[in-house]
């Protein structure tokens, strides 16, 4: 199981603006021993912070988790990952969301309909459009809502040395795990997931999404940022189990993410999680999330045991395990998560 982590976003406090921040960030990642680094859209330009992180750290994958695919067109996008793919010597994963419609029509002022079927699509004009660079066919791509059919010599790149960018999607429900599975290089899993969940219900219909296009599971990355609550020390361990139980509760509180929690026959926490959001009682929220559903939606403990945990949870199922961590965590406990994962993967 490879093991990756954040840079410049929200999720470790920092604003990711500063190339100096990123710099001191990414080269953290590599001295702890992290696989990987992965950015996201949030307040902050999802790609460019990978330039950083593909220049001070040559040896590790760099990738989006997630840039938004509605709020640009795939032609934009296959320009931005096509340039990062080259300057990382191959080593860019192209992470994609669909966000949803309010922030997609409001925010990005962009066209919204049939998210899974225009993700679809939308990965599928990324690939005819990198095709006609690598072999020099004809553009002509012509699809429901996306039409590429012009590529003249002076827009098309040289043939790229190290192949076209993999992409993974971002997937909640069955309908977008499904086209992650037939049309994509992986699957970016949500957070808010359960070990239980993964097995029973994503992992079938990624199995079977593949079988649609004559692929195993070999040929398929499912990544998941799971939650993590610990720390070096007590008053730490404190606050990052409060921090956690917040996260756990803004995510159930949502309506798009309830299958998970029925799964588990807690369909009513869902129910009164939503009913106090919409109240902002936020604080009631956090109270609501006990011992039992804190262990089952996140992985806590002191930092050597953590990794072990995360190893028995979830390997074999996830190929990269993302440490999502929605507190600022030191780098010894990161560097010993790490370590325990790595001594239980080969035990």
């Amino acid at each position: 199981m490879h093991v990756d982590t954040n840079i410049g976003g929200t999720i470790d406090g920092t604003g990711g603006a500063d190339f100096g921040t990123l710099a001191d960030q990414v080269g953290a990642a590599q001295r702890i021993g992290f696989d990987g680094v992965w950015s996201t859209e949030v307040s902050r330009d999802p790609f460019l912070p990978l330039v950083i992180a593909a220049q001070h750290a040559p040896q590790i994958q760099v990738g989006t988790a997630v840039a938004v695919a509605f709020a640009r067109s795939p032609m934009t996008t296959a320009v931005a990952a096509n340039d990062l793919n080259t300057f990382s010597k191959g080593r860019f994963v192209l992470g994609l969301g669909s966000q949803i419609r309010a922030h997609v029509e409001r925010r990005f002022n962009m066209p919204w309909s049939a998210p899974a079927e225009r993700m679809r699509e939308y990965v599928q004009a990324l690939q005819a459009i990198w095709a006609s660079w690598q072999t020099g066919e004809k553009l002509d791509f012509r699809g429901d809502f996306y039409q590429h059919t012009l590529m003249t010599p002076m827009f098309s790149p040289e043939p790229n040395p190290f192949g076209t960018p993999r992409v993974v999607v971002a997937a909640v429900g069955p309908k977008m795990t499904a086209v992650a599975a037939e049309v994509a290089d992986g699957m970016l899993v949500h957070g808010f997931t359960t070990s239980r969940y993964l097995r029973e219900v994503t992992m079938p219909t990624i199995e079977a999404g593949l079988s649609m296009t004559d692929r195993r599971r070999a040929d398929f990355t499912v990544c998941y940022p799971g939650l993590v609550a610990t720390a070096g020390d007590e008053r730490d361990y404190a606050s990052a189990l409060a921090q956690v139980r917040r996260q756990i509760a803004f995510y159930g509180a949502t309506p798009a993410y309830r299958a998970v929690l029925d799964l588990h026959g807690w369909g009513e926490l869902h129910a009164e999680l939503h009913r106090l959001s919409k109240a902002g009682a936020w604080t009631d929220m956090t109270a609501l999330v006990d011992d039992e559903v804190l262990s089952t939606f996140a992985v806590v403990g002191e930092p050597k045991d953590v990794g072990q945990q995360i190893v028995r949870r979830f390997g074999g199922v996830v190929d990269r395990f993302t440490l999502y961590t929605p507190y600022a965590l030191d780098e010894a406990s990161k560097a010993a998560v790490v370590e325990g994962i790595r001594s239980a993967d080969q035990a």
